[in-house]
């Protein structure tokens, strides 16, 4: 792991065999949702393993590793948060609203499908809020989904 993400404290550990299917571990450096996982008994060389599979949470790209169980591995903060959709420009970038009113201008939606649903909203919209979730792990943020809440 690198120096600055632990600086940053973007992360916790736990130990290996703590681990949970649809929980979050960092894999190779890369923050990931757990999808599978696998462990066996110990063996001649005295430490029982799991084997880990995970899904990036931006990118969806899947990675493994293989832990001891008595090693720690490392389990980034992952933060979801919702906020209403203000407008969009043609490029995607986004004017976003948090619970306390303060706008935002920095975040541009990277996912095709989610920015074309998002501009189709913005069309047709009437007595509705366009909601974007945003999943923020590693001082990354991504918008992950858009659903219509009512105003």
């Amino acid at each position: 792991m690198s120096k600055d993400l632990r600086a940053a404290k973007n992360f916790t550990n736990r130990l290996a065999s703590g681990l949970r299917v649809n929980g979050h571990v960092m894999l190779h450096e890369h923050p990931c949702k757990i999808v599978n996982m696998t462990s066996n008994s110990t063996g001649k060389h005295g430490h029982a393993m799991t084997h880990v599979v995970g899904v990036h949470l931006i990118t969806a790209r899947k990675y493994e590793h293989i832990f001891k169980s008595t090693h720690t591995a490392n389990v980034p903060v992952v933060q979801k948060k919702e906020f209403v959709v203000v407008d969009m420009n043609k490029e995607g970038w986004l004017a976003i609203m948090d619970d306390g009113g303060v706008i935002r201008h920095d975040l541009r939606v990277e996912d095709d499908a989610i920015r074309q649903s998002i501009a189709e909203r913005i069309d047709k919209q009437g007595d509705e809020d366009i909601l974007v979730t945003v999943l923020k792990v590693l001082n990354q943020e991504v918008v992950m989904a858009t659903k219509i809440g009512v105003k």
